[in-house]
């Protein structure tokens, strides 16, 4: 019996001990983290510099309300992560997870536009399928349909454009129209809802849990830039999942050159050493707001020192180890073995990603991109065959929440050829056992 309850019933060994990609339960089980958590663990576990960093934070406070004190701590990780921003996003709002920073950033960019006379813009453009947070205001422009559902009466849901998904639609994603074809939709969004009541359109650079890893098509992050500025509408960078150099660059919008007006960061961030987030915005957003009487918003963690400490220790250690560098270079590698796993097994369809955010789509039929049948509930099998084979994976639905099976591999930036090894012949070995237990009538 278990006091504690979270998403349902399924139990799952107690952990004893985590070191570097690797975690024990109490039988001594050993399992390869191979999402890093759920997308978070980017420098891997037990790290003794950030242990060390967070130790001295300790012995000086572990608290410090923002309204009563500024922190050393929480001013040198400001100042930190806007030298890692593009340039001119140069303030820094802290929160303690990814659904505070969402809220936070959708907030800001509101009391921008009420500051500058500018009240009537209020929508929030987001893409469908997405995931943005849990919360009212995250699900609200989060498009997936198990998690908004039940929750449609509570909230004003935001429009929502397609997601460029150009694998199912049968279009070329190296092609520049295809980009221009999906990034057009959000301009006829805009038009349809009245360019004078858009606030802001969130994206993720590349897609997380609801679309697997989904890279954008060549053209699309550039036309959607352009389209924002002509109707004055705000770029929101939801770099969660992104950030913190999962994708090769420390954020994902770099791979394109982009310049987002709000980046939006948690995850790996803090690295899972802390509950850390955050919203990076420039002076010209910030300043009309504080100017009005105040940014009307908080939370009583923002800024802990604690968690700000280990924040920059967490970077201090990306760029001592060059993990952005590695993750490009590991998640090349890694990509490649996925695409050797799907040429082995034709259930496999679709794999993407960049960097260490990578994912594979499982399929009934890669020529009609037919899904696996929904009530096989084919990717919580996967995963559950993979941790039984001790490696730890995540996975998703790709099409809207109710179908199309994909599996995320993000293992921590630190991972190492060997690792890699381990992380393949796990895969296979899973798959094997997975295919085995298909029903005879799915066609493979």
């Amino acid at each position: 019996m278990s006091h504690l309850f979270y998403q349902g019933r399924n139990r799952k060994p107690t952990l004893d001990q985590a070191r570097g990609v690797y975690m024990w339960d109490t039988d001594g089980k050993r399992y390869l983290d191979g999402s890093s958590g759920a997308m978070v663990c980017n420098i891997g576990h037990s790290n003794e510099n950030v242990l060390a960093a967070m130790r001295v934070q300790m012995e000086r406070s572990t608290f410090g309300y923002r309204l009563h004190f500024e922190t050393e701590a929480s001013e040198k990780l400001a100042a930190r992560t806007v030298a890692k921003m593009p340039e001119g996003l140069d303030r820094v709002f802290f929160v303690s997870g990814g659904s505070e920073a969402v809220e936070s950033a959708m907030k800001l960019a509101r009391q921008y536009a009420v500051s500058v006379g500018q009240g009537s813009r209020w929508k929030v453009i987001s893409r469908q399928p997405s995931y943005h947070g849990c919360t009212l205001g995250a699900l609200a422009v989060t498009g997936y349909a198990p998690l908004t559902q039940p929750f449609a009466p509570m909230m004003r849901e935001m429009p929502k454009v397609p997601a460029p998904r150009a694998y199912l639609d049968g279009l070329d994603p190296d092609d520049e129209a295809t980009g221009h074809h999906y990034a057009d939709m959000l301009e006829h969004a805009i038009r349809a809802e009245g360019p004078e009541s858009v606030l802001a359109f969130l994206l993720e650079p590349v897609g997380g849990a609801s679309t697997g890893a989904l890279v954008p098509p060549r053209g699309y992050m550039e036309r959607v830039r352009e389209i924002c500025d002509r109707h004055g509408v705000l770029l929101i960078m939801d770099e969660v999942m992104t950030g913190a150099g999962r994708t090769g660059a420390f954020l994902g919008c770099s791979h394109w050159g982009l310049r987002p007006d709000v980046v939006v960061l948690s995850k790996g961030f803090a690295a899972g050493y802390m509950p850390l987030g955050g919203i990076v915005a420039p002076s010209w957003m910030v300043e009309p707001v504080l100017d009005a009487g105040g940014f009307a918003h908080g939370f009583t963690y923002a800024g802990n020192p604690l968690a700000c400490a280990a924040g920059s220790a967490v970077l201090d250690e990306i760029d001592r180890q060059g993990l952005v560098a590695n993750a490009a270079r590991m998640g090349d590698r890694l990509k490649a073995r996925l695409e050797g796993l799907m040429q082995r097994h034709e259930i496999i369809g679709d794999v993407r990603g960049k960097g260490l955010l990578l994912a594979f789509e499982f399929m009934a039929d890669r020529e009609t991109k037919a899904p696996l049948p929904a009530h096989l509930q084919a990717h919580q099998r996967f995963v559950d065959i993979a941790y039984e084979n001790g490696l730890i994976v995540y996975s998703r639905r790709s099409r809207n929440g109710v179908e199309g099976d994909h599996i995320l591999v993000c293992p921590p930036l630190i991972v190492t050829e060997t690792h890699l090894d381990e992380i393949t012949e796990a895969l296979e070995r899973s798959l094997r056992k997975f295919t085995a237990e298909l029903p005879a009538r799915v066609p493979l």
